[in-house]
């Protein structure tokens, strides 16, 4: 008998999908033999790119894993009591033949590629033709698995490009401040420690900063980062109000004797009651030698109210204080003791926002880093970059003949055809047919066969091919 207490509840595969996945392998024409499906961020109007990433993940954490007799007989008695078929001689084929792996090759395009939406990123077939019905059988785990760590990547990358083209604008140290301009506060926002992990990842392919540790956890399991990313000591609005508001520049100086050293920094939420008193009055005066002979950078953290007015009340109550200089391109930066951190209300249309304002005003973007969490982690869906998986192959008694979905009320819908290749031509990404692809290198290169990783990539070769973006992607 089952006993939950042995098995990790969400480890058998064969579960891993949609309840009416079981009964596909009855409706499927007489004799195919092999069927071949892909997956796409479909054209959009928003984005018009995408960032791959997370398929390596899925595989070690489930591809690399066998199907066991106890998988079969729990899905079986599962299955059947929730009212839909079962195909066990079809995983116990699977179980006696490939000692419970997937007889399964999937080709993918290399991870960190950022490539036009509509650009097929994998694809994959059975290799047994006796298990026709399994490629369809995964797509919910397996779109699962690409869309969400994809998608956020694809908004962090986005922010990115944001931040750079004002840090470009308004300061001379663009490279060594982007890494750490967008930091990750999105794991109490997600759904699940697993979406921590995998969306927090996706984020540290663009940034360095990050609160979500479940997400170096996964970057070190699945792709090798000794360590993706960084954060500091901080304050939370609890540490702060214990003291009471009578105490609040107490509770700021033990900040400061507690974490204030030299060539470190520490965030510290400052808006609990006031936040303007608390930096002009508070860190500006009280506080402000305190501040500055620590050697330290302060990075004051409102969390309340208009993210454009208050950020650049914020800088210019700070600049009045504690000074700073003019840059060689025009524009204010605080004294190395201060900096901010906007970390409410943020996502990709207020980040341009409150950026704008601030260079109009003056200032450079350098004064100031951001946090986003639920905007960066959760408020996300498959449509958000219109994912989907089709199939678009049969082969029917070694024939391969097309298959695709047409709908006439919606052309976004429309499918692709046969089997696929991508090829980059004149430095564009082109997604045609296989039989077209003549000398051509298909950039869809295998990752998996019948239980195998066939490539493995690592952290770092990722963030480095999310770089070599052409000029006409940043534009």
């Amino acid at each position: 008998m089952f006993n939950i207490h042995d098995n990790p509840i969400f480890d058998n595969l064969i579960l891993n999908t949609d309840s009416y996945k079981t009964s596909h392998y009855l409706q499927y024409p007489p004799e195919s033999e092999v069927i071949s499906s892909y997956i796409e961020a479909r054209k959009n109007a928003r984005f018009g790119h995408v960032l791959f990433f997370g398929l390596q993940a899925f595989i070690k954490q489930y591809l690399l894993q066998p199907i066991t007799i106890e998988h079969i007989d729990e899905a079986e008695a599962i299955l059947q009591a929730h009212g839909v078929p079962f195909n066990r001689a079809g995983w116990e084929i699977i179980l006696k033949e490939y000692q419970g792996f997937l007889p399964l090759e999937i080709t993918a395009l290399p991870e960190g590629s950022i490539v036009p939406t509509g650009t097929a990123l994998v694809q994959v077939q059975n290799t047994d033709p006796c298990l026709y019905w399994l490629p369809s059988y995964i797509e919910t785990a397996l779109l699962r698995a690409v869309w969400y760590p994809s998608t956020v990547a694809t908004i962090s990358w986005k922010a990115k490009q944001i931040i750079r083209h004002y840090l470009e604008l308004s300061s001379e140290q663009v490279e060594t401040q982007l890494p750490f301009k967008l930091h990750d506060f999105g794991a109490r926002g997600t759904s699940s420690q697993e979406s921590a992990a995998l969306g927090g990842m996706a984020h540290l392919v663009n940034f360095l900063g990050t609160d979500t540790i479940a997400s170096l956890l996964a970057a070190r399991r699945y792709y090798g980062a000794d360590m993706a990313g960084f954060s500091i000591p901080a304050a939370e609005h609890s540490t702060m109000t214990a003291w009471g508001r009578e105490h609040e520049v107490d509770a700021y100086a033990n900040m400061l004797e507690q974490f204030a050293q030299a060539g470190k920094l520490v965030a510290v939420v400052s808006d609990s009651y006031d936040i303007y008193h608390a930096v002009s009055e508070l860190w500006g005066k009280q506080l402000k030698e305190k501040v500055i002979h620590s050697g330290a950078t302060i990075v004051i953290r409102p969390d309340s109210g208009d993210p454009k007015t208050v950020v650049l009340e914020v800088l210019e109550r700070l600049y009045a204080n504690f000074g700073g200089h003019v840059n060689r391109k025009g524009y204010k930066v605080l004294h190395d003791s201060v900096r901010v951190i906007q970390g409410d209300g943020v996502n990709l249309d207020s980040i341009g926002v409150i950026l704008e304002h601030v260079c109009q005003h003056g200032f450079s973007t350098e004064n100031i880093a951001f946090g986003m969490g639920a905007g960066l982690l959760q408020k996300v869906n498959r449509d958000t970059l219109n994912f989907a998986m089709k199939t678009s192959a049969i082969r029917i008694q070694d024939e391969w003949h097309d298959v695709y979905k047409q709908p006439k009320t919606d052309p976004s819908k429309h499918s692709r055809r046969g089997r696929l290749a991508v090829i980059q031509k004149e430095g564009t990404w082109q997604t045609i047919p296989e039989s077209e692809l003549g000398d051509a290198d298909n950039q869809l290169k295998p990752v998996f066969r019948n239980g195998q990783l066939l490539r493995e990539t690592d952290f770092d070769e990722i963030r480095r091919r999310s770089e070599q973006v052409s000029s006409s992607v940043l534009s």
